[in-house]
């Protein structure tokens, strides 16, 4: 048994607006034990004192893609397994430094990483994973070119972040299958997307019956379904059908936010991708198609949010990024700063999305029982979001499972 005291930290829990008056943080192993314990605590293994900096829970990303280590999803698939599991260990490692001790992959994540981290293989994140994203034939996870065959694709339907399913009998057996090799949630396209090169953002994916179906698959395995959608027609179908968390939902209206908010769904905003492309995307290598389709759902990003909140629709955090565009992972604070209050996005950061993973309790909070995943902040996030904003020095350390995370 290992115990570690925390002193004089003034304590942002995840859920409640404001920090603590200064107090103290008693962890045993990998979780919290005491919040201020009442007696005197003297036979420690490591006694810190804080110095009244902001202790607050690790930082949680419930839209990454640990595989998607290239912009190119064409010249993603080429590449061998090994070569992307490699660079994908750097992508997790990088994560953890910038205070993301845990994160939800949306597509391409697997057991193999997951075991690989959860063995103390690789340092980075906790990974909750779906494996392959579900996309019909000609939706958002089909890649193919519009001059390629069937016959042509060597991958025989299943890509590194995606596999093609059509049909109900295939759908339950895509999802069996993900279900079998552990996934914590199945991850499904119901609308068109801006990285896929021949689907209009419009277009609506799958029929009702193969979304029942993958629903109905999930929640006999106690899991639920995450879906990409950007239009409010489909949002509203998604949710209606069961789906549990609405994944970039930019074109939302406020009948959409409405029917989400009554369904007890949730929303992931992921605006920090759109900034990227914007950024720097011809030089990253973007396809030209991904960047002829940007516009159309990035400039709605922030519109979006106010649409939801508005509705009382609860947000997740998540960034939805590629390849060496990952380093702004903490842009997204300052972009939902400008719709929201500090709270409202560190909440959605942390507590928020512990609920989304079904982890209350236990991540995305500072409370007794929980893991021991923290941020020491010089200062108040509270007050100043721009402590974590990317180019912020203010992390002063990052904790995961009660032991302090190297930042080189």
């Amino acid at each position: 048994m290992s115990l570690t005291l925390l002193r004089n930290a003034r304590i942002f829990d995840g859920t409640n607006d404001g920090l603590s008056e200064p107090k103290s943080i008693l962890i045993e192993n990998d979780r919290i034990l005491q919040i201020d314990p009442s007696e005197s605590i003297e036979a420690v293994d490591q006694n810190v004192d804080i110095e009244g900096r902001t202790v607050m829970p690790g930082l949680i990303d419930a839209h990454f893609h640990a595989y998607a280590s290239d912009v190119d999803f064409v010249k993603l698939e080429k590449l061998p397994p090994t070569y992307l599991a490699q660079r994908g260990r750097h992508l997790m490692e990088d994560a953890l430094r910038r205070g993301f001790t845990t994160v939800r992959d949306v597509g391409g994540g697997d057991y193999g990483l997951w075991r690989a981290l959860e063995e103390g293989w690789i340092q980075g994140p906790r990974l909750f994973y779906c494996g392959r994203a579900f996309s019909q034939s000609g939706g958002h996870g089909d890649i193919r070119p519009p001059h390629e065959d069937e016959s042509l694709c060597g991958c025989a339907g299943r890509g590194i972040l995606a596999e093609r399913v059509d049909g109900v009998d295939a759908i339950r057996k895509a999802a069996r299958e993900s279900l079998r090799k552990g996934a914590h949630h199945l991850k499904i396209f119901v609308s068109g997307g801006i990285a896929s090169p021949s689907d209009p953002i419009w277009m609506m994916q799958f029929s009702e019956a193969e979304i029942a179906a993958v629903v109905d698959e999930a929640r006999r395995r106690r899991v639920y379904v995450a879906a990409h959608a950007y239009t409010a027609e489909t949002i509203s179908r998604a949710v209606r059908l069961g789906v549990r968390t609405i994944e970039h939902g930019n074109l939302i209206d406020s009948a959409a936010a409405e029917d989400v908010a009554k369904a007890g769904a949730y929303v992931v905003p992921t605006l920090a991708t759109y900034e990227a492309f914007r950024r720097s995307g011809v030089e990253d290598g973007v396809p030209q198609h991904l960047l002829d389709k940007l516009d159309e759902v990035a400039s709605k990003g922030l519109d979006a949010i106010r649409l939801c909140r508005a509705a009382g629709v609860k947000l997740g955090f998540g960034t939805d990024l590629l390849g060496p565009m990952h380093k702004h992972q903490r842009d997204e604070f300052r972009l939902r700063g400008q719709a929201e209050t500090p709270f409202q996005v560190l909440n959605s950061a942390t507590g928020i999305n512990a609920e989304i993973l079904g982890m209350e309790g236990q991540i995305g909070c500072i409370k007794s029982g929980a893991f021991a995943d923290l941020l020491v902040i010089d200062g108040n996030p509270l007050e100043d979001l721009s402590l974590l904003h990317e180019d912020s020095t203010a992390i002063h350390s990052i904790w995961k499972s009660g032991k302090v995370v190297p930042l080189q």
